[in-house]
C-alpha cells in the first residue's frame, strides 16, 4: 500500500496522468480536504488535468505512514503554487484499498502548519 500511495503523491509533482489508473480503481470515491468530492476515476482524471493547467505541486512530503489491513493513513505535508500564489498545509490521507490492489476511497483532512501556542 505505500508504494500505491507515493506513486501517487510523486504522479502531481511530475504531472504524470497515468500513473492515476495505476492507483485507482475505476468506482475510486475521492473526498477533498476543503470539500469537493469526486466519484468515479474519469472524474479524477478530469480534476487532475484542469488542476495541473492552473498550478503545480512543488512538495508532497510524507512524514508517517500507518497501515491496518487494507487500510494506509498518511501524515503529509504539501505545498503548491496554484494560480501565482504558493501555499502550503499539513494533512492526513486515508485510503482504503481494494483486493487488486487499488485505491477505492480515499479521504483528505488539513490543517495548518503554522501553529500558535496561545499559553506561551
Amino acid at each position: 500500500m505505500k508504494d500505491v500511495i507515493h506513486k501517487y503523491f510523486a504522479s502531481w509533482i511530475s504531472k504524470d496522468i497515468e500513473i492515476l489508473e495505476q492507483v485507482f480503481a475505476k468506482d475510486i470515491v475521492y473526498t477533498e480536504c476543503y470539500g469537493p468530492e469526486y466519484h468515479g476515476l474519469d472524474q479524477i482524471l478530469r480534476w487532475f488535468e484542469e488542476w495541473n493547467q492552473k498550478g503545480s505541486v512543488l512538495e508532497w512530503i510524507i512524514k508517517r505512514e500507518i497501515e491496518k489491513d487494507k487500510t494506509i493513513v498518511v501524515e503529509w505535508y504539501f505545498k503548491c503554487d496554484y494560480q501565482g500564489k504558493v501555499s502550503g498545509f499539513d494533512g492526513v490521507t486515508i485510503a482504503d484499498f481494494n483486493k487488486e490492489g487499488k485505491i477505492f476511497r480515499l479521504k483528505e483532512f488539513r490543517s495548518d502548519s503554522e501553529h500558535i501556542y496561545p499559553y506561551e
